[in-house]
């Protein structure tokens, strides 16, 4: 049996996405992570390979299974939580140009019915929208095409734009005086807050709320577009035959299953439809067709009948569901990340960008909440010993549970604290499946860091500063906070790393964090 999943599916799968972001009961936070991806010549161990290092080629594709998906959680370094001022809905981003031909509104595009210039099938994927050089946007209701008309032929593709849309009038209207026959209906205008954080060369980033927004200027577009209040919701009516013979100037009604929306017509002296301006728009149509008031026995010659489609705008009118009218299927996730917080640290390295959802605190059953995490794991050594650890290399102690083992993901030379992950590539002794070996019984399981000496790869042997305890160090006469809390020098992840649903990987190449630079995440989410 023939099916589809509708656009309107995709379309609520985005609004239910931004939702589920917004409502207090989930935490959904960007994370990075991965800072150990491997590099050619050295043990990559699981989810790595020798041509992701420092300058890898293409990273591998993320793998989508439940083993992979433990794995990304727990190379994960940090995370920051998402929330109403970082998440977008987004289109397409058409940007007027002058001497462009668009694509009207219209709301039968098909297979068979082609937007005559995108050459489309979905109204989506035509450029019947723009937004102009101040960011304000706009859908095309006409654009000068029109059917064959007697006196003028045919125009099926419609005129060259030549005047920008500037205007924020509640109706349509034309641009300028060039009479290029474009119709624009102002939307709405990006905020400046908006463009800062999601402008980008490939979308429009749309209002959050639009059906509850208070702000003024959302309202009174949405508010004029509420057709059952305002009785306007037909705004054109396209001329796809003018005939002639029989058709003369005046005011008819659109019948269907709405009421009260009123065409007026002008012919030529053929008799011929040459203009079709809507002045009453009516309301509740999902169809219509303008009753041309023919007597029961007139006759029209084969040929010589008019065809005039009122063209539907989605749910009550244009303007008032803009998510719907300019279909958006896709959300734009930001994210930042600084040097504000030790959570956040800038000595570094990672290689996957990820988006999780209801990650636990540690040890506990409840969904944390905070802005941010810290997903690592922390031990803060004495002040002297001799070496420096480096980003990715082994680590591991002698514990009274067995040998612990990780890698290192931070090391800050003034705090003396160190940060790492544990994940199950040393469990595998470096390899990337459950191969037997001989190590299995020293190296399968995951023995937690204490406070005892951490023995680091490049043969550093470093103590661990038990006397320390607490969130905030003095260096020289100043005090720092470490974000996470020790005891008897070592720090435990804010997170369970167990937890949370990944629903978002990306492997991107290793980048290197900077204390001088920050790292702005967009990820779009296409539904």
């Amino acid at each position: 049996m023939a099916a589809i999943v509708t656009d309107q599916f995709r379309i609520a799968n985005a609004n239910n996405f931004v939702d589920s972001v917004l409502d207090a009961n989930n935490s959904y936070y960007v994370f990075l992570g991965l800072s150990n991806p491997g590099e050619t010549g050295s043990p990559v161990g699981f989810g790595r390979t020798t041509t992701w290092g420092d300058t890898p080629s293409t990273p591998p594709s993320p793998v989508d299974n439940q083993q992979y998906l433990s794995h990304y959680r727990n190379t994960a370094l940090f995370g920051k939580k998402l929330n109403s001022s970082n998440v977008r809905r987004v289109v397409r981003k058409v940007t007027w140009t002058v001497n462009t031909r668009y694509d009207m509104y219209r709301h039968d595009y098909s297979g068979s019915n082609k937007s005559p210039n995108a050459q489309s099938a979905r109204l989506y994927d035509s450029n019947y929208f723009v937004v102009n050089k101040d960011f304000r946007v706009y859908i095309c209701l006409q654009n000068g095409s029109h059917g064959p008309i007697e006196s003028l032929g045919s125009n099926l593709t419609g005129n060259n734009s030549q005047d920008e849309p500037t205007f924020t009038d509640l109706e349509p209207s034309a641009a300028g005086v060039s009479n290029d026959g474009y119709i624009w209906k102002y939307l709405f205008t990006i905020s400046p807050s908006d463009i800062i954080k999601f402008d980008s060369t490939e979308y429009i980033v749309l209002p959050n709320d639009w059906a509850t927004s208070t702000d003024f200027q959302i309202q009174s577009i949405r508010d004029a577009g509420d057709s059952t209040v305002n009785n306007n919701q037909i705004k054109t009516v396209y001329i796809a035959d003018g005939g002639k013979g029989v058709y003369t100037t005046g005011t008819y009604d659109i019948k269907g299953d709405g009421t009260g929306a009123k065409v007026n017509i002008e012919v030529d002296t053929s008799g011929s439809i040459t203009k079709a301006t809507v002045v009453a728009g009516g309301s509740g149509y999902t169809f219509g067709i303008v009753d041309f008031q023919h007597a029961s026995n007139t006759t029209i010659p084969a040929g010589d009948q008019a065809k005039l489609i009122p063209i539907i705008p989605p749910s009550r009118g244009h303007g008032y569901d803009v998510y719907t009218e300019l279909g958006s299927d896709r959300v734009l996730v930001y994210s930042r990340f600084d040097d504000s917080t030790k959570d956040f640290p800038t000595d570094t390295k990672f290689a996957q960008i990820g988006i999780v959802k209801n990650p636990e605190k540690y040890n506990s059953k409840t969904i944390y909440t905070a802005n941010e995490y810290s997903s690592l794991g922390a031990i803060k050594l004495v002040q002297s010993y001799t070496g420096t650890p480096v980003v990715g290399a082994a680590i591991s102690q002698t514990t009274a549970n067995g040998e612990a083992r990780g890698y290192i993901a931070s090391y800050d030379t003034e705090t003396k604290v160190l940060k790492y992950y544990q994940d199950r590539s040393r469990a595998f002794a470096n390899t990337t499946d459950q191969t037997d070996s001989v190590n299995t019984s020293s190296t399968a399981n995951i023995v937690s860091f204490a406070s005892t000496t951490a023995n680091i790869e490049g043969n550093i042997s470093a103590g661990v500063d038990i006397a320390f305890s607490g969130i905030t160090t003095t260096i020289g006469d100043k005090q720092v906070s470490l974000g996470v809390t020790f005891s008897g020098g070592v720090s435990d992840p804010e997170i369970n790393k167990n937890t949370g649903d990944v629903i978002y990987i990306d492997n991107r190449s290793l980048v290197t964090r900077d204390s001088r630079q920050k790292e702005d995440v967009k990820i779009i989410l296409e539904f």
